[in-house]
């Protein structure tokens, strides 16, 4: 028997998890490398998993197949294509440097007794939630995959409530955590968080449970092959109903316009490294799924949606970009400004264009690390003033060039700047929209404009400008947070100039969707010579 390497994947950072919570309460330095330590052995796994796929190979490979609940037909079906195998490297890279950039943010606090801050809860949490990802991105049975979308939300809505951001919207910090308006902001948005997500999840299993009665199995390769060889077909107003019910959980984990208003309260009110979790890898599961289940299970559904679909990515990208310009909150800026980065994502998936959805697939790793390098540093600038209000900073540049230099360069990421990672999905997303649907595209070159506007702004605010009182002693970058920032850096700039290692393994994985849902892409049209 082969080696399991995707169960060894997701199982490292579980017991990574156990591990961690089991450190004695007094020794918070060793729970912190103990979590460091797995995370960074996930990697090696996850780098394995990368280097052992074959981009031509199967469409699944390293699969794994185990009965389970025998009665119900569920399987513990394991398997990777091109697009799920580079989410896995995604979400394995970003972990060291989350657990990293939060080394601090569940200390105990000073003088502050009556609420102490769980070291290990809150890195053990981090790691189980890793390993529930990335067991998501690896799910090729549907009842499995559906168990973990929904249990992920047991350790983040922890990590929001109960590890909640010191500073505040206020211009003041939270004594230690304590302040009950503080509290019961952290609360409602744990609980918004939870209740959205839930909600989604519950349509979902309905939707779950009609697919096994229509298909008889929750197995992708069993419901493929059956369709393949014309004894599995789905009535159409079934199919739409079942589509519909998958989708709208997508859509909210996504998050897709209009159910995205539980994200910038969640990562508003999180720590910053609990924020990059939330929008860099948890949801990514949702933007994800509507490539591997919406398109592979309804081809037919799917196409009948586009049109709404790529409306409901439109308005995303247009009102996440404005309502980010207006705002006055850092961190809430950088959740809208997600908010119409996941519209070009939906957009490029449903423009049903091999362009599009390399673009939307790279869109997913390039937006994890630009929003990554983005928030974190906003993570250490916050923590340093302790308030979250741009109107608060000012002259940070001459004071601490380091800080200021990496949120400018994690900025320009942000608005897709040419020569970082995110312009080449960016670019590729409108050239497949552009293709299919002109107006779309052209509609959405607006968020383009929109983004350069709220990254410039925010700069301008925080960085330049006369140094305001509050921030002439503010300390510049130490080496553990330049360990956190200055890599991420440079992979945006080496796929910025160099996109190939990924393109080659996503190319063939979208041209399988694309067999799916027999969309081929438009040919330009050329006048006959005279």
């Amino acid at each position: 028997m082969s080696f399991p390497l995707l169960t060894a994947t997701a199982a490292l950072p579980a017991i990574g998890a156990v591990a961690t919570a089991a450190v004695p309460a007094a020794r918070r330095t060793a729970a912190k490398w103990t979590a460091l330590l797995f995370s960074l052995g996930t990697l090696v796994l996850a780098g394995v998993a990368l280097a052992r796929f074959e981009p031509g190979g199967d469409r699944y490979q390293l699969t794994e197949s185990h009965a389970w609940i025998k009665d119900f037909g569920v399987r513990y079906e394991l398997g990777v294509d091109g697009i799920g195998v580079v989410l896995i490297g995604l979400t394995a890279l970003l972990l060291p440097f989350i657990i990293l950039a939060g080394w601090h943010d569940a200390d105990p606090l000073e003088n502050r007794s009556r609420r102490w801050r769980p070291t290990q809860g809150f890195f053990a949490l981090m790691l189980m939630t890793e390993a529930m990802v990335i067991l998501s991105f690896e799910a090729t049975d549907v009842f499995l995959f559906y168990i973990l979308f929904e249990a992920m939300l047991i350790p983040m809505y922890f990590l929001i409530g109960g590890f909640g951001d010191r500073a505040t919207s206020s211009g003041s910090p939270a004594a230690g955590g304590g302040d009950e308006n503080a509290a019961a902001q952290r609360s409602y948005a744990a609980v918004k968080f939870l209740l959205y997500n839930l909600v989604g999840g519950l349509i979902m299993l309905a939707a779950v449970i009609g697919l096994y009665v229509v298909a008889g199995t929750f197995s992708l390769s069993e419901i493929a092959e059956a369709r393949a060889n014309g004894s599995f077909s789905m009535a159409t107003s079934t199919e739409r109903w079942l589509f519909l019910g998958f989708f709208f959980a997508f859509a909210v984990k996504a998050p897709l316009w209009p159910l995205h208003t539980w994200l910038p309260n969640a990562m508003g009110e999180a720590t910053a490294p609990v924020a990059v979790l939330i929008t860099a890898v948890v949801d990514k599961v949702g933007t994800f799924a509507m490539l591997r289940f919406c398109l592979q299970l309804f081809p037919g559904a799917s196409k009948w949606a586009t049109p709404v679909i790529v409306v409901l990515a439109l308005i995303s990208i247009v009102y996440g970009a404005l309502l980010a310009v207006g705002q006055r909150d850092i961190k809430r800026l950088i959740a809208y400004a997600s908010i119409s980065h996941f519209g070009f994502i939906v957009l490029g998936i449903f423009a049903m264009t091999s362009q599009g959805q390399s673009g939307a697939t790279l869109y997913m790793v390039n937006h994890g690390i630009s929003t990554a390098a983005l928030m974190l540093v906003a993570g250490f600038l916050i923590s340093r003033r302790g308030s979250r209000l741009i109107a608060d900073y000012g002259g940070v540049q001459k004071v601490a060039p380091i800080l200021a230099g990496t949120f400018l360069v994690g900025g320009l990421a942000t608005l897709s700047l040419p020569g970082l990672a995110p312009f080449v999905s960016e670019f590729l997303v409108l050239v497949g929209t552009f293709s299919a649907y002109p107006a779309a595209g052209v509609i959405a070159t607006t968020g383009i404009v929109l983004a350069a506007l709220y990254v410039l702004v925010l700069y301008q605010r925080t960085m330049t400008g006369p140094v305001k009182a509050e921030v002439k002693g503010m300390a510049d970058l130490k080496v553990r947070e330049m360990a956190v920032v200055l890599p991420l850096i440079a992979l945006l700039l080496f796929l910025g100039v160099y996109p190939k290692p990924l393109t080659e393994i996503v190319n063939p994985a979208v041209q399988h969707t694309m067999s799916d849902v027999q969309k081929k892409d438009p040919q330009p049209e050329v006048e006959a010579a005279k």
